[in-house]
């Protein structure tokens, strides 16, 4: 399993479908699923976790595609970052693709699943914010057959949580065929984590705009005021230009409602300062390309 590692997995079990592997589950508590394993083989590799067993999916071909379904795009867990970063993805839901070319190297995007990045839940997991902003939900397969589906914010926020031998299946995405953009700030140049991510959706049928910021908490966070705020003044019937002034007080709005004020007249660490510019300067960049 890993050459780090002093102890290994007592057993490996390698099911073909989804239904198979939440049987696995059932008949092994203790084990652990793994897909892509760029989080799970991290923590092994330090120590952090010695799983009795594993589940791996990477054989289960119904969880690594996706598919048109009453408006919406039913994507596979399995999807790997490399799939989804391709031109065709990227002409369906444009933003998740952008966060899935953006999520490392490519040894990281080869391997690393959706449905993983979901369920490892990191803060600065790439597609969070995305699927945040397109208020995406999730189908969780458990035992017996059963289906039911989530929020991913609900999942996210610790609101709810997958039960005993639940897997995540599938992730269903709104096509809302309109303009949507995913940017990031990393610490270095090149691939890599994000220090802040913003997500900006149109919603032109609901005259809306969804914004979300990750990285900067344990959860990406939605601006709702700012985000109404902004589509009140969108001529949505027109061409849909604001100008640089509300491109930047957007910006400003988005970044204290992520990073507020302390109480009282304590300022903000310089550092935190700097976060909250660097939020308010991705979320104008954002919806500008967006109106653009």
């Amino acid at each position: 399993m890993t050459t780090h590692a002093p102890q290994a997995a007592q057993s490996v079990t390698l099911p073909a479908s989804l239904d198979e592997a939440v049987a696995a589950l059932t008949a092994m508590p203790a084990a652990v699923p793994v897909a892509g394993g760029t989080d799970l083989m991290a923590a092994v590799n330090k120590g952090r976790l010695r799983p009795a067993g594993l589940v791996g999916l990477g054989r289960i071909n119904e969880i690594r595609g996706w598919q048109y379904q009453d408006g919406h795009a039913l994507l596979g867990a399995g999807l790997t970052h490399s799939r989804m970063g391709r031109p065709d993805f990227a002409a369906l839901i444009p933003a998740l693709a952008a966060a899935a070319r953006a999520a490392g190297p490519p040894q990281i995007r080869n391997a690393g699943t959706l449905g993983g990045n979901i369920v490892a839940a990191a803060p600065t997991g790439d597609t969070l914010p995305v699927l945040a902003a397109l208020e995406a939900d999730l189908v969780i397969a458990g035992p017996d057959g059963a289906i039911r589906e989530m929020p991913v914010s609900h999942l996210l926020a610790g609101r709810e949580l997958l039960g005993p031998a639940e897997l995540v299946g599938f992730v269903r995405v709104p096509l809302l065929h309109a303009p949507q953009v995913f940017l990031k700030a990393t610490g270095r140049t090149g691939p890599g984590r994000a220090t802040a991510s913003v997500a900006v959706v149109l919603d032109p049928a609901r005259r809306g705009v969804r914004c979300a910021v990750g990285a900067i908490a344990p959860m990406p966070l939605r601006p709702l005021e700012a985000e109404r705020w902004i589509a009140s003044l969108i001529d949505w019937d027109g061409e849909r230009g604001l100008a640089v002034e509300a491109l930047a007080a957007f910006g400003e709005y988005v970044a204290a409602a992520c990073i507020p004020d302390q109480e009282g007249e304590e300022p903000l660490p310089p550092a935190v300062l700097h976060l909250r510019r660097v939020v308010a300067a991705l979320a104008r960049r954002a919806l500008g390309r967006a109106l653009s």
